[in-house]
């Protein structure tokens, strides 16, 4: 197996989405970071574990996209909330954090909610597909059997740099690999990784000390893990 066999074979697709730079439409079906406008009927913001709205992170509109992974196939829309007291390990969905799923056939309505504490800036996203992402070197998804080959090319002088030659994607994406910063992750028996939120300069986001927040789905029960790491 060759350099791009190999890539080929460990890599995903992805969409990775670029903040603002453009002129935002207004439509419902439009996605934005720090911004969120779908919402069931009887929705409003969240209030996170000490009774404050959350702050309004993200709106995604899956309808239309170069990469939509399987187990969200069926949704048209996810939103999600996070408080500025961001948990720090693998927390369930609504403690602190809450991401909300909408199917196709869904009715939904525009709010205009916002919270005025929030800091974030709110910019639309446009997306943009990645043909071949690939996982971080540990605990990002790669198979021990890969990991042995990748081993064996670079000392054979085929790949000089796994980093460079497997490139993973940092930034706002959906699909693809988690972007982890610290080794050994798991976000949860049988939970798939979906998506990941990253710091924002521009939409004046940070996790922690320039850091990420990945959501995971479980294939069987719909439930959603969140972890987020950072250096």
């Amino acid at each position: 197996m060759d350099k791009e066999q190999l890539k080929g074979h460990i890599s995903r697709p992805a969409t990775w989405m670029s903040t603002g730079g453009f002129r935002p439409t207004q439509a419902l079906t439009e996605s934005w970071v720090s911004r969120v406008f779908v919402y069931r009927e009887n929705e409003v913001i969240p209030l996170d574990k000490s009774g404050h709205p959350m702050f309004p992170l993200f709106q995604l509109c899956l309808e239309g996209l170069p990469f939509v992974p399987d187990i969200v196939k069926n949704t048209r829309f996810l939103t999600v909330f996070l408080s500025p007291e961001l948990p720090m390990g693998v927390t369930p969905n609504g403690q602190n954090w809450l991401v909300r799923e909408y199917g196709y056939d869904e009715p939904i309505m525009r709010k205009e909610l916002h919270n005025p504490d929030s800091w974030f800036k709110p910019f639309p996203l446009k997306a943009n597909l990645i043909a071949q992402d690939c996982p971080v070197w540990d605990g990002g998804g790669l198979a021990s059997g890969d990991s042995d080959t990748i081993i064996a090319l670079e000392d054979k002088g085929i790949i000089s740099d796994y980093h460079h030659d497997f490139p993973n994607h940092y930034g706002h994406k959906l699909g693809g690999f988690p972007s982890f910063c610290q080794p050994g992750v798991s976000m949860g028996k049988g939970f798939e990784f979906v998506m990941q939120i990253a710091t924002d300069e521009k939409a004046n986001i940070n996790i922690v000390d320039s850091g990420t927040v990945f959501l995971a789905k479980h294939p069987k029960t719909g439930d959603w893990n969140y972890y987020c790491d950072f250096y």
